[in-house]
C-alpha cells in the first residue's frame, strides 16, 4: 500500500510501529504518534507492564512526550493518531492538552471514551475514526486471542 507523506493514512502507518513495537513487548498492542507541522514529534506505545503502570497508555506517554518536545503542556496545532479509540483516562488528558485533533483506528465499544461519556474531549478537538480499522483490529484480536489459548 502506499502512502502520500502527511496523510492520516501514513500517520496511522506509524502507529501501527509502535503497537507492533508494543506486541513485540508482550503488551497490549496499542501505538501512538503525534504530529505538529507534518513531523512526528513524539511516538508511543502501552507500557503498562514493563512500567507497572496502568496510566502508561500509548497517548500518555505521547502526551508527555510530545509536550516536552513544543516546550507547552498545550498541544494546539497537533494531530494524535492512535490505533486505538482513546479510553476515559486519553481522552480526559487529551481534553487538558487542548490537542487540535485525534485520528484513531479500531473503535474500542466496551472501553472507548464514546461508549462512556460525552463531553470529555476539548470541544475544539476534531475527531476521524476508522483510519486502518481493519489493519488495527486484527493486531488486537490477534493478540486477546493468543492471551486466551
Amino acid at each position: 500500500m502506499e502512502f502520500n507523506y502527511g496523510s492520516d493514512e501514513h500517520f496511522m502507518q506509524e502507529a501501527l510501529k509502535e503497537a507492533k513495537e508494543a506486541l513485540a513487548a508482550d503488551e497490549i498492542p496499542v501505538g501512538a504518534v503525534i504530529v505538529h507541522s507534518g513531523k512526528i514529534i513524539a511516538r508511543g506505545r502501552n507500557m503498562t507492564e514493563k512500567l507497572n503502570d496502568v496510566t502508561a497508555h500509548a497517548e500518555m506517554i505521547c502526551f508527555t512526550s510530545a509536550a516536552n518536545y513544543m516546550n507547552s503542556k498545550y498541544l494546539k496545532g497537533c494531530t494524535l493518531y492512535v490505533t486505538l479509540e482513546p479510553c476515559v483516562m486519553c481522552a480526559g488528558a487529551s481534553f487538558w492538552t487542548q490537542i487540535t485533533r485525534i485520528v484513531y483506528g479500531a473503535s474500542d465499544e466496551k472501553r472507548g471514551y464514546t461508549s462512556a461519556a460525552s463531553g470529555i474531549l476539548h470541544p475544539k478537538t476534531e475527531i476521524k475514526g476508522g483510519v486502518i480499522e481493519d489493519e488495527c483490529s486484527k493486531l488486537l484480536k490477534d493478540f486477546f486471542k493468543k492471551k486466551r489459548l
